[in-house]
């Protein structure tokens, strides 16, 4: 399904940052969008005089020449082993001027008395590859930078990692801090509405289905890969009835999109149906 509608799409131009032109057609009202590390934040604790980054945990493979970032490399634990990585880490920095934070989410915020300001990327950009260009850069970049490199010290041999290797697990060896900002702005009011599973867009009210009146732009977010078992949800849910109000004209146009390239559907009679169609990751690669 997802192939036939992009063989009939148009691609447009490179999308620098998708969350941000997504949330221009749901909240366009906002002047700019909170950060990651806010709505992560808005989404468990109460907003605080605090300026924070998401602290993804990674697996980080170091080769000959460079270091990658695993393509299973975003790692999860439970919430037991998230609370002893930030009490341990809060024990080990202790008067450094920062600290971690597990919030209600069972996601990891290191909470900084003073901002540090550095643009990010998200980790899973990264995935498969060297992490040289996805380092922070910016103002205080060098001191994150620093930062994460003293955080994979820490981790070396630590006591979770100790016990995920006799699990046969990957070990932690690095918190990826990405997203950051105040953690005491408001989360704008949304226009449209937002549906699927997203650090950022999980900060709103989401929903379950596809809506059946549809009054103003929506935004989807799935992490699913097309061919797995659980993408036929996805395509129940989402996929399929967003092409059917696209081909009954209840919506006038639809985007598909991956990392940075979006793809556009406008109504059937407009799509290029002479179009060969190809695998479905052949689209995201062809440029």
């Amino acid at each position: 399904m997802l192939e036939r509608a992009l063989a009939g799409a148009y691609a447009t131009a490179v999308v620098a940052d998708w969350r941000a032109d997504a949330a221009a057609l749901v909240a366009p009202q906002a002047e700019a969008m909170p950060s990651i590390a806010n709505a992560v934040w808005a989404q468990s604790e109460d907003a605080i005089d605090g300026f924070g980054y998401l602290a993804t945990l990674v697996y980080l493979v170091a080769g000959m020449r460079d270091v990658r970032l695993s393509s299973q490399g975003i790692l999860s634990v439970s919430s037991a082993e998230a609370e002893e990585l930030a009490a341990s880490f809060n024990r080990t920095m202790k008067g450094a001027g920062y600290r971690l934070q597990v919030v209600r989410s069972g996601q990891l915020v290191c909470v900084f008395n003073q901002p540090l300001h550095a643009a990010t990327c998200d980790p899973e950009a990264a995935l498969g590859r060297d992490i040289w260009g996805f380092q922070p850069t910016g103002p205080d970049a060098t001191r994150l930078r620093l930062l994460m490199s003293e955080i994979e010290m820490w981790l070396f041999e630590h006591s979770v990692n100790k016990a995920r290797a006799k699990r046969g697990l990957p070990p932690i060896s690095g918190l990826w801090l990405w997203g950051g900002g105040t953690l005491s702005s408001p989360m704008p009011a949304l226009t449209g509405w937002v549906g699927g599973d997203d650090v950022l867009f999980g900060a709103f009210p989401r929903q379950q289905v596809f809506p059946d009146r549809i009054l103003n732009s929506g935004v989807v977010i799935v992490k699913e890969y097309p061919g797995t078992d659980s993408w036929v949800e996805v395509e129940r849910l989402w996929l399929r009835p967003a092409l059917g109000a696209l081909r009954t004209g209840r919506i006038s146009r639809l985007y598909l999109s991956a990392a940075d390239r979006t793809y556009l559907l406008r109504p059937l009679s407009s799509w290029r149906l002479w179009r060969r169609g190809k695998p479905w990751w052949e689209y995201w690669n062809e440029y």
